[in-house]
């Protein structure tokens, strides 16, 4: 009988608030005698609510008690309590997660919205999420193409290469529709800083459709550079966010032929004709001008899901389970922002005693002595509190139990396995399904409003 998940996924972008609730299913795909093998089997989505703008203070402050009254009233909708959500995640994107009061907004959504729920913020994630939730990964693996997703929404364009199913690269861009506003006299009210110095715009003056189509064309040519179609100059450099690898990185071993992808709410306005002035903002003009670029000149489709692609990849996506064949001993579930550390020498353990993810590659198909080796050094390094264990290959029950003849017996211990983590990684572990545990691995990287 397969167990089922409530998921939730919260974006607060740089435009807009939205919500997904999912359902995930959960299944033994290996045979009656064999270990079990669990897999999320299905992703089914029970509601989705409507598009809210993002409340704010100012251009600087979010409005927590607006947002809290948005998901009291979407919760209500659905027809679902805290209670009931046992996974998923809140992402803050794009400018609002350089707004000055991001981190206590972010840090009070974790605690609202249920047990598991996990708060989480940093391109790298939303370029991910976006591409799973926009259907890019699927089309990659099906078609065996190799996609580039652009999600362009209202502060950034969050990027993903993928080949043949699997995300190889992610990036971000400062490109997006609300990086200049105007009110409805059309005067500008807000210019990004990012960039301030690619146009001659300032608040006060009057928005048109030739000064803002001369902004977009600028903003279309960094896509055009970081999809390989121009080439790469000093402008990807200056719009490049210092959250993500560097531009030489990202172009490294660039592959010669693509198939564009596009989510956000600027991909909206590349198919559809949207009048320019109907969002107060640059997001139709952009989105015209990258529909007349070299972007969309060669091989190109829009997601299955364009702007709530992020938000359906943090209700759907951002889930993942364990190996089954794990160890765990004194552990009280769920286990929530569990900062990583990652040891590929073993040689160089620091001491262990914060609850802290050692994260390991591990042997693959390890011999006896090989795991009690490992053992032995992590209970070396072990100097108090919990011991918690993340493993590439899968060899966590047979070193959790090494570890539990050579640590104390009242020493809470925990292995898991067949889980990667990047670095600067932060991990959430809820309770037990069957055998395996479901994680959501999240990285919580806010940027400093100031830094540029």
């Amino acid at each position: 009988m397969a167990d089922t998940l409530i998921s939730l996924g919260l974006d607060v972008g740089t435009t807009s608030t939205q919500l997904v609730f999912s359902r995930l299913t959960i299944e033994n795909r290996s045979g009656s005698f064999s270990v079990p093998e669990l897999e999320i089997a299905d992703r089914e989505i029970l509601y989705r609510s409507p598009i809210h703008f993002t409340p704010l203070l100012s251009e600087d402050l979010v409005d927590a008690p607006a947002l809290r009254q948005i998901v009291d009233r979407e919760y209500a909708q659905a027809g679902l309590t805290r209670q009931d959500v046992t996974t998923g995640a809140i992402i803050i994107t794009g400018e609002t997660s350089r707004r000055e009061n991001a981190r206590a907004v972010l840090e009070e959504l974790s605690g609202y919205a249920g047990d598991f729920v996990v708060a989480t913020a940093g391109p790298d994630l939303e370029s991910i999420l976006a591409a799973k939730g926009a259907g890019a990964v699927d089309y990659s693996q099906k078609t065996g193409k190799t996609v580039l997703h652009m999600d362009i929404g209202g502060g950034t364009s969050n990027l993903a290469l993928i080949r043949d199913g699997i995300i190889t690269a992610t990036g971000c861009l400062n490109v997006g529709g609300r990086l200049l506003k105007f009110d409805d006299t059309g005067r500008i009210t807000y210019l990004s800083p990012a960039v301030t110095d690619l146009t001659t715009l300032r608040p006060g003056d009057p928005a048109s459709p030739g000064s803002l189509t001369s902004l977009a064309e600028i903003l279309t040519q960094a896509l055009e550079m970081a999809a390989g179609l121009r080439p790469a100059g000093s402008l990807l450099t200056k719009l490049w966010t210092k959250e993500t690898d560097t531009r030489e990185t990202w172009l490294q071993n660039f592959p010669t032929k693509l198939t564009l992808s596009f989510s956000g709410g600027v991909a909206d306005c590349v198919e559809n004709q949207i009048p320019w002035h109907d969002f107060g903002d640059l997001g139709p003009i952009l989105g015209q001008t990258i529909r007349k670029s070299r972007l969309c000149s060669t091989d190109f489709i829009l997601g299955r899901e364009t702007i709530r692609a992020t938000v359906i990849g943090a209700g759907s996506h951002s889930a993942q389970l364990s190996g089954s064949t794990v160890f765990h001993r004194g552990m009280t579930f769920p286990l929530k922002n569990l900062p990583v550390l990652h040891a590929p020498d073993l040689s160089r353990l620091p001491p262990l005693q914060e609850p802290t993810v050692l994260a390991l590659p591990g042997p693959a198909s390890p011999s006896y002595p090989q795991v009690s080796h490992l053992a032995s050094a992590i209970a070396q390094a072990h100097i108090g509190g919990p011991v918690l264990i993340c493993l590439e290959q899968d060899m966590a029950k047979a070193l959790g139990h090494a570890l539990a003849v050579r640590l104390p017996e009242t020493t809470p211990i925990l292995c898991i396995d067949r889980v990667k983590l990047s670095p600067e990684s932060y991990l959430d572990i809820a309770a037990p399904i069957g055998p395996a545990l479901p994680v959501v691995v999240k990285t919580l990287i806010l940027s400093d409003f100031n830094r540029r």
